[in-house]
Parts: C-alpha cells; sequence; structure tokens
C-alpha cells in the first residue's frame, strides 16, 4: 500500500485548552481521510500535543484501517441504495446518474472523492459532528453489496436477483 500513490485529507482540526495553574496547555485533535481514489479508502482520528503529530497520527492510522469500496458495474457509483444510523447520526446514500457529482456534506464528500466515487446523492439526518459523520460514512461503505455477493450468499444465480417474490 505504501508503494501506490494515496491522497490525504484533512478532515477537521480541533485546538483544545485546559486551564492549569501555570496558564493553558494545549492540545490538538485530528481527523483524517486517506485514499488512493481508486478504490481503497480509510480515516483516522488522533491526538497529540503538537498539531503535525496529531495529524502524522491520524494519517498512519488512516493508513492501517484502509478497505476495498464497491462499486455499481461499469459506473463510479454505489451499488444500491444504503442507510446506516450509528449514534445521533443518520446518512442515506443512494446512486446518482453519471455526470451527477457527489451532493452531501463536506466531509462526506472527501472521503467519497478519496474512495473513488463519482455520482453519489447523500443526505445527512441529525448530528453533523464530523467524527460521527466520517465514521458512519465508513460504516455505510463497508455495508455495501454487489449483485455477484448477493447471489453467492443466497446461493441463486444472478438473473433471480432482481425477481421480485410474490
Amino acid at each position: 500500500m505504501e508503494g501506490e500513490k494515496l491522497k490525504e485529507k484533512v478532515l477537521m482540526v480541533r485546538r483544545v485548552a485546559k486551564v492549569v495553574e501555570g496558564g493553558k496547555r494545549l492540545h490538538f485533535n485530528a481527523l483524517v481521510a486517506v485514499g488512493d481514489g481508486d478504490s481503497m479508502v480509510g480515516i483516522g482520528y488522533s491526538k497529540a500535543n503538537e498539531l503535525i503529530d496529531a495529524v502524522r497520527k491520524a494519517i498512519n492510522k488512516a493508513k492501517k484501517n484502509m478497505f476495498k469500496v464497491k462499486f455499481q458495474k461499469n459506473q463510479r457509483t454505489i451499488p444500491h441504495e444504503v442507510e446506516v444510523e450509528y449514534k445521533s447520526c443518520k446518512l442515506i446514500m443512494k446512486p446518482a446518474a453519471p455526470g451527477s457529482g457527489i451532493i452531501g456534506e463536506t466531509n462526506l464528500r472527501s472521503i467519497l472523492e478519496l474512495a473513488g466515487y463519482h455520482d453519489v446523492i447523500t443526505k445527512i439526518i441529525g448530528s453533523t459532528n464530523p467524527i460521527l459523520v466520517a465514521k458512519v460514512a465508513i460504516m455505510a461503505l463497508n455495508s455495501l453489496e454487489t449483485v455477484d455477493e448477493v447471489a453467492k450468499r443466497r446461493n441463486i444465480p444472478i438473473s433471480k436477483v432482481f425477481q421480485i417474490s410474490e
């Protein structure tokens, strides 16, 4: 994975001040997404006393947490609609027509672009906390299945996956 050209995107940086007897102690939190723009993506969250260290640690965690995403056949969109809820954040993602682009919140758009998607419609209901949005996006991408996987899991031919049973 190190040999591949990975893109990094800092999604959030927070400066946290703790008041102590001698004054204020500053700490930093960083949320980073890493992807190759083709089919691999991961997120990392880290804390440190220096901003650069927090970002570097988050990038290393994101590289360790990378996974492969699934695409709709011959298109750069998700294979099916997905709805995921995590704590107070609910995410709805739908496939979009070619040329639509990624419609959604900034951090979510960055994660999907790093994963290699071009056309996805998203909606976040509830909390838009960047950490929750990143986690729910990763959960949604992990829950996607292709038609081949569904057919194999159900032990039926691909042609019968789309037939509606009565």
